[in-house]
C-alpha cells in the first residue's frame, strides 16, 4: 500500500493542472526542512525524474520543482543522483532550446551540481570529442553578453558555475584554450557592477592561475586583460600610502 508521499509524488505526474501545481507546492516546501528533505531523500528514485520533467511545465509549475531541486541538490547523494540520470542535458536543453522563465534558478541548480566532479564532467561533456566544451562555452557567451542587458541577473551565478570547473584540471584548459578564448572573455567582466559576477571571475582567474607552470604562453596572450584584474583588487589606498600586493603563486 502506497504511503502519503508516495501518493503526494504521484500527483506530480497528474493530468490535472490544479492537482500538479499544488503537489509540487507541497513537495517545494518539504525540501524546506531537514525532516523533509530526509523523507524525500528515501523516495528519490520517483521524486528526482517526477520533478525534473516538471521543469519544461509552465512557469507556476516549473519554478516550485525546480526551487525543490535546488534543495534537493544541496544533499552530495542526491546531486549524484541527478547528474547520473542527465539533469545537466536536461537543464541545458532547457536553457537554450526554448524559452524558459526560470532561468536563473536553473543556472543556480547548475552550480550546485557542479560542486560534484561527475558534475563537473557532464558540463564539460568529456568523452565526447565533438561536443567538448560546448556547453561551458555556451554559458560564457550568455555570462558576458547578459551583463550589458536588463537580464543581466539571470547568469550572474554562471561565475560560480566556472569557479568550480576550474577546480579541476581539465576545466583549467578548457578555459585556457587559446582557441576558443573562454578566460579572454570572462576576465572581461571583472569591471561589472555586480559583486557575484567580480567574485565569480576573480575566482576563476585566482583557480586558471594554477596552470601557470604550464600554460604560462596561454596566460601571456591574455596579460593585457589578466594584469588588471589580478592587481587592482589588490590595490587600495589607505591616508597617504598606497599598499600593492602581488599573488606570489602565480609565478610558481
Amino acid at each position: 500500500m502506497a504511503t502519503e508521499l508516495e501518493e503526494l509524488l504521484g500527483f506530480l505526474s497528474s493530468p490535472s493542472p490544479p492537482v500538479k501545481k499544488a503537489a509540487v507546492d507541497i513537495v517545494r516546501g518539504l525540501t524546506g526542512s531537514e525532516d523533509g528533505l530526509q523523507s524525500l531523500a528515501n523516495y528519490s528514485d520517483i521524486a528526482l525524474p517526477s520533478l525534473s520533467g516538471l521543469l519544461v511545465e509552465k512557469k507556476e509549475v516549473s519554478e516550485p520543482a525546480v526551487e525543490a531541486l535546488i534543495n534537493l541538490s544541496q544533499n552530495s547523494d542526491l546531486a549524484a543522483k541527478m547528474v547520473a540520470m542527465g539533469m545537466v542535458k536536461t537543464i541545458m536543453d532547457i536553457l537554450y532550446k526554448q524559452e524558459s522563465g526560470i532561468t536563473r534558478l536553473l543556472v543556480m541548480l547548475l552550480v550546485n551540481l557542479t560542486q560534484l566532479d561527475a558534475g563537473i564532467d557532464s558540463l564539460l561533456q568529456t568523452g565526447d570529442e565533438k561536443m567538448h566544451g560546448l556547453y561551458v562555452m555556451k554559458l560564457v557567451r550568455s555570462f558576458c553578453t547578459s551583463s550589458s542587458d536588463k537580464n543581466g541577473a539571470l547568469f550572474e551565478h554562471v561565475g560560480s558555475i566556472l569557479v568550480n570547473i576550474s577546480k579541476r584540471e581539465a576545466g583549467r584548459k578548457l578555459l585556457l584554450d587559446p582557441k576558443r578564448g573562454l578566460l579572454k572573455q570572462i576576465i572581461r567582466q571583472f569591471d561589472s557592477t555586480s559583486p557575484l559576477r567580480k567574485k565569480g571571475v576573480s575566482g576563476t582567474i585566482r583557480n586558471c592561475c594554477f596552470e601557470a607552470e604550464n600554460q604560462i604562453q596561454n596566460l601571456l596572450l591574455i596579460s593585457e586583460f589578466l594584469w588588471p584584474a589580478l592587481l587592482l583588487p589588490c590595490c587600495w589606498q589607505q591616508g597617504d600610502f598606497h599598499f600593492i600586493f602581488v599573488f606570489p603563486s602565480f609565478w610558481g
